[in-house]
């Protein structure tokens, strides 16, 4: 949730610092209440809606960015070691960083069970169990999916099962190691949620995360002529400024493209 909307808010700041501010302030509350022996439900969900209301009404400049998906292998997508702090990169070349929820994988690995049981032969127990997890989790996320409907900056999180669908046309959902068909379901729910801009992030030869990551951007341009997806290879010896140059040509389309909206628009 965090991310969600600290990254939401951060480039339109009117204020500079204050989304980071507003940030600290709220991460100390969480911890507080958190590290209390009996946490409850009800302190929890308040929380989560006092996040979203203050983020929402933080002053913000009047101002349209590109926005840029990032997704790949989990450890390089969401550690900014390992990707040469890619969303602070964006942001300082004038673009909004969309991040797919961390909680989101741990719903892939759930919903994969099914197609576990129904055909490889796993026991039906696998999928009961799992299923469970998903409605547990999908309860859990009720309060912040709600409040961030009703915001006026924010959307809420996607669904497993829909990015399953996005994802069916394109990789087969027995594409299950590392991020698997999640990862092209990742891209498609962006495209579909008009965000276009992808970096798609590829970590030291991950033969997985190429087939599923880069091995389908051609595929997605096909049935989205639109898709403006570069891949980055974050291997030990890659170029920090081959990167840096690529997803540059990456933002200079997506600024185009945002300029040739404005005027249709107008």
């Amino acid at each position: 949730l965090f991310m969600r909307v600290l990254y939401a808010t951060r480039p339109y700041e009117a204020k500079p610092g204050s989304a980071n501010a507003l940030h600290g302030k709220w991460r100390d509350i969480c911890q507080k209440s958190l590290s209390r022996r009996a946490p409850t439900m009800l302190e929890f969900n308040r929380n989560i809606r006092g996040i979203i209301k203050d983020f929402d009404e933080l002053p913000r400049k009047n101002v349209t960015k590109p926005k840029v998906g990032i997704v790949g292998e989990i450890l390089v997508k969401f550690s900014p070691l390992a990707n040469n702090h890619v969303v602070e990169l964006l942001e300082a070349e004038g673009a909004e960083a969309v991040m797919p929820d961390l909680l989101d994988f741990l719903l892939y690995c759930f919903y994969n069970q099914n197609f576990k049981v129904e055909k490889l032969g796993f026991k039906k127990s696998k999928a009961t169990i799992a299923n469970l997890g998903l409605r547990a989790i999908d309860w859990l996320r009720k309060t912040a999916n709600e409040a961030l409907e009703q915001s006026r900056h924010f959307t809420p999180a996607a669904d497993i099962r829909d990015l399953a669908k996005m994802a069916a046309p394109i990789v087969s959902a027995g594409n299950q190691t590392g991020e698997g068909w999640f990862l092209t379901g990742e891209m498609m729910e962006l495209i579909h949620g008009g965000i276009p801009n992808i970096v798609c992030i590829q970590p030291f030869g991950c033969l997985p995360n190429h087939i599923v990551g880069k091995g389908v951007i051609k595929e997605v341009r096909r049935e989205h002529p639109e898709a403006n997806i570069v891949a980055i290879d974050y291997d030990p010896g890659a170029s920090e400024v081959n990167q840096l140059n690529r997803i540059k040509l990456m933002l200079s389309t997506a600024q185009k493209n945002l300029h040739k909206d404005d005027k249709k628009d107008a």
